[in-house]
């Protein structure tokens, strides 16, 4: 009974971490990181990079779905591409210590270039994709990530070709390194 009742109280504090909001602190350094990390979304390399796969997708993006996605390992030769993508590689470059993850997706929400293999292939129609395709940024809630199992925040900002979103970066900060 104790074990079940220990197990309990896990769940329970898992969830009240997952669902909680920042705290004002927290929200000024993250807005601080927005407004730092933001400037990517108009950085040439990834607009060209974006550019180039909304107009023509590697044939492994074409092929993908959330169901092939799940089955894919850290060291599948899919997750190397877009781990070792050029953008991928630059980004790592413009990165602190406070980005836990990071992922660059096309207009259509699959994608382009990312740190680590990513929960969802596709993010089209979840707002950390879709509000940043109306040219805003996105601000989640703490989570503890599936991905990293860090506890984060993910903030998420367009793409822009001249003024327009053409895709989205997400981005993940760590709480305990802001």
């Amino acid at each position: 009974m104790r074990i079940m009742k220990t197990i309990l109280a896990v769940m329970v504090a898992a969830f009240c971490i997952n669902a909680q909001d920042l705290t004002a602190e927290q929200k000024a350094k993250v807005d601080a990181k927005v407004k730092l990390f933001s400037v990517w979304g108009t950085d040439a390399k990834v607009v060209e990079a974006v550019k180039a796969f909304n107009a023509n997708p590697p044939a492994a993006a074409k092929e993908m779905t959330q169901d092939k996605w799940k089955t894919l390992t850290l060291i599948s030769p899919e997750i190397k591409a877009f781990t070792k993508h050029e953008v991928a590689v630059y980004l790592k470059t413009k990165k602190d210590e406070t980005v836990s993850e990071l992922f660059v997706s096309g207009a259509n929400g699959t994608k382009v270039a990312f740190f680590a293999k990513t929960s969802s292939w596709s993010h089209l129609g979840k707002p950390k994709h879709d509000v940043p395709m109306t040219g805003k940024t996105w601000v989640g809630k703490v989570e503890v990530d599936e991905s990293t199992g860090l506890q984060q925040v993910q903030v998420a900002f367009p793409v822009l070709d001249g003024g327009k979103a053409i895709g989205s970066i997400v981005v993940g900060l760590s709480l305990s390194k802001l």
